[in-house]
């Protein structure tokens, strides 16, 4: 199959890497991604300004390093740089969860909600951060789930977000297939003045608070499962839909 990889923690990311080593030897696979990390930035595209790949050697293989976004990486991947359109794309391995809200800012996330909207299935995947930076594991199970994307399909428009817990094999309880729960980091702002005594802001993150239905993507990641949410790209509410429908507004 030929692959697609980014993601939004820039083209040094050992999470990207790990994810190529894992699947080069079944896939044919080409990198594209930042060329510095982009995370948070949602899905956001490069208008303003020109965008400028160069082809790089980094952690053992070669990939084209992109001065834009996840989304441009995918973009410019798909129409430009690669000589046929990817039947995947893999965004990943992401070192930090991307459950409930957050899968409104992540450049993880975006990059497979863009493959989607191309019409290409995707995959994002993330986990939980370890102190070795192993993502054995993940990257192994990403090579499972392609393998069954490619018996079973996916709808049109629609991709998978994945979270897999930091451990190692024998502890992962299983795999569920979970709904986006709400849950939200707990923010913070840290006050500070610079040498002009100007006042500025650093956005800092605390904990991130998972829902406690494991139904959820938090709550499965939590207790030691590997998450599955298939995300779809129509954002529209379709219950309010017919509720809106129902109104009378008082115009023809």
């Amino acid at each position: 199959m030929n692959i697609l990889l980014t993601n939004d923690d820039g083209i040094h990311a050992e999470g990207l890497w790990a994810l190529e080593k894992a699947l080069a030897s079944e896939h044919r696979t080409t990198v594209v991604a930042p060329d510095i990390e982009r995370s948070a930035v949602g899905h956001s595209i490069t208008l303003i300004h020109p965008l400028r790949v160069n082809r790089i050697q980094t952690n053992g293989g070669r990939g084209y390093a992109v001065s834009g976004t996840p989304a441009d990486c995918v973009k410019l991947a798909v129409v430009e740089i690669m000589e046929s359109r990817p039947e995947m794309v893999v965004s990943g391995i992401n070192p930090g969860p991307n459950v409930g809200i957050n899968l409104n800012y992540s450049g993880t996330v975006s990059a497979a909600k863009e493959a989607a909207l191309m019409g290409i299935p995707a995959i994002a995947v993330s986990q939980n951060p370890n102190p070795s930076n192993e993502y054995k594991v993940a990257a192994n199970f990403v090579g499972i789930l392609i393998a069954k994307i490619m018996e079973n399909g996916l709808p049109q428009g629609t991709f998978l977000n994945v979270n897999v817990p930091a451990c190692p094999q024998d502890q992962i309880e299983g795999v569920r297939v979970t709904r986006q729960g709400i849950s939200r980091l707990q923010e913070a702002f840290y006050k500070r003045s610079d040498p002009r005594n100007q006042t500025y802001y650093w956005q800092g993150v605390e904990t991130q608070i998972f829902d406690h239905d494991m139904d959820t993507d938090g709550a499965a990641l939590a207790g030691n499962y590997i998450s599955i949410t298939p995300v779809q790209c129509d954002m529209t509410d379709h219950q309010a839909l017919k509720d809106l429908q129902g109104w009378d507004f008082g115009l023809k």
